[in-house]
């Protein structure tokens, strides 16, 4: 039986008060028995929890009555054991870490297109304006190699920091294409959107909720092997099972944060 109800949502929106924020969040989840890791950062909120469902249906609920964070999407899956050891609350720079102060996400989302449209296109073989689609994996090479979408571009960058360089060595693959960007759950590929548009590529769009809301919503269509996740599941198959039910301190999509600490 699967009992463990596990979260993963983000938000970029401008938070002005996240030291005072963190020391509520960190209250909020531990009453309700709630681990994983919330990072805050001026550009906004990025979460990774697990729990009893009600607890965090309840917590997602008190989140949302902020009105900073009402439509605040989650994705969900369900695992047989906690994956995570311990519930941090963290404040960071940046949600997701790109070293390009330029991306003010909260200034305005990169457009997106939903898992049953890409579906359809990845079917048809060209996009509803006849344009080919590229996909371009946002994530890490060793998340990649885990699994990834038929015949999506991979830059084989190593973190996530690594992008911006890797676009401008690369950018002319990109033209006359619409380009779709994914990563595990749709906090890379916007930046990454973003910083392509900036850039002058204007047919760009991401995945909304990534791989994880394509999984949920489509299946694995298109899609082959798991997507790796930095919690004790290991890595999720389209069916959202998991491939192993130890706990992890990690809860992250960037690696580098080392979350170790509370």
């Amino acid at each position: 039986m699967q009992e463990i109800l596990n979260i993963a949502a983000y938000k970029f929106v401008g938070i002005a008060d996240s030291a005072e924020l963190r020391e509520h969040l960190r209250a909020r989840t531990h009453a309700l028995a709630l681990k994983g890791t919330i990072l805050l950062a001026p550009e906004g909120i990025n979460l990774f929890l697990a729990g009893e469902k009600g607890n965090v249906h309840a917590f997602l609920g008190e989140l949302r009555a902020d009105s900073r964070f009402a439509d605040l999407e989650a994705k969900e899956s369900w695992s047989q054991a906690q994956p995570f050891r311990r519930m941090l609350v963290k404040l960071k720079r940046e949600i997701i870490r790109m070293d390009h102060p330029a991306i003010q996400p909260a200034a305005g989302r990169a457009p997106g297109v939903d898992a049953p449209t890409l579906k359809r296109w990845l079917d048809q073989g060209h996009d509803d304006a006849g344009r080919p689609v590229a996909l371009l994996d946002t994530r890490n090479a060793f998340e990649v190699d885990h699994g990834s979408f038929d015949g999506a571009i991979d830059w084989r960058i190593g973190k996530f920091t690594e992008f911006p360089k890797a676009l401008k060595q690369h950018a002319d693959e990109l033209v006359g294409k619409t380009v779709v960007s994914f990563c595990t759950g749709g906090i890379r590929c916007e930046k990454a959107a973003i910083l392509m548009r900036e850039a002058g590529l204007a047919d760009v769009l991401q995945l909304e909720g990534g791989i994880l809301k394509y999984f949920e919503q489509v299946g694995g269509a298109h899609y082959h092997g798991e997507c790796f996740v930095f919690d004790g599941r290991e890595s999720l198959a389209p069916d959202l099972s998991a491939r192993s039910n130890r706990a992890s301190a990690r809860a992250s999509e960037d690696p580098d944060l080392a979350l170790k600490k509370n």
